[in-house]
């Protein structure tokens, strides 16, 4: 198998996967949630999100890896460990998440595919056209008729007055106000 490239500091970056051979990712609504607060263990330390939909058989992560000097900080690491700290951070939080589910469902072996899918966006123009996409893969898969009736995406974290990890101010400003966010996803 071949090594997988670092994910490198202060880029955008689309990562998604699935189960392997289209296995189900998600049992419940608790697993939901549980794969909500592994990542916010181990993704937001190193990473921006501007937008997730969590799927059954799999997920659309938008990120934004962190500095270099946010890194270091927050691990209280030099910049050579710093680099490197992304990819460990997105290996650990898949494991979790599998682990958690091979002992829920008494199963054992690779839930997810491997490596995981990343592109990183190379141009932040087809930022605004990714969160679309994210956000209505629900529709696209028919899992729902209208965006609004999926709860799990970063949908309604970004159009709440609520407090969230999620930026959606920098989301928002993609669109220009909130209402052409609301808009555009129609």
């Amino acid at each position: 198998m071949r090594e997988l490239e670092t994910i490198k500091l202060d880029y955008f970056y689309h990562i998604y996967n699935r189960g392997i051979n289209g296995e189900d990712l998600f049992y419940s609504d608790e697993n939901y949630r549980y794969f909500l607060k592994l990542y916010k263990k181990y993704i937001f330390p190193v990473a921006e999100t501007f937008a997730w939909c969590l799927l059954k058989n799999h997920f659309h992560l938008l990120v934004k890896i962190r500095t270099e000097s946010e890194i270091c900080a927050y691990f209280s690491i030099d910049t050579e460990k710093a680099a490197k700290k992304p990819s460990q951070q997105f290996s650990h939080f898949f494991n979790a998440y599998v682990q958690a589910i091979n002992k829920q469902n008494k199963r054992h072996g690779s839930l997810l595919e491997k490596p995981f899918r990343r592109i990183e966006l190379k141009d932040e123009t087809y930022l605004k056209n990714l969160i679309l996409y994210i956000h209505n893969n629900p529709i696209q898969h028919d899992f729902v008729k209208k965006l609004t009736d999926y709860p799990w995406s970063s949908y309604f974290s970004i159009i709440s007055d609520k407090n969230s990890a999620i930026e959606k101010d920098k989301v928002i400003y993609q669109f220009d106000t909130k209402e052409n966010f609301i808009d555009s996803h129609q």
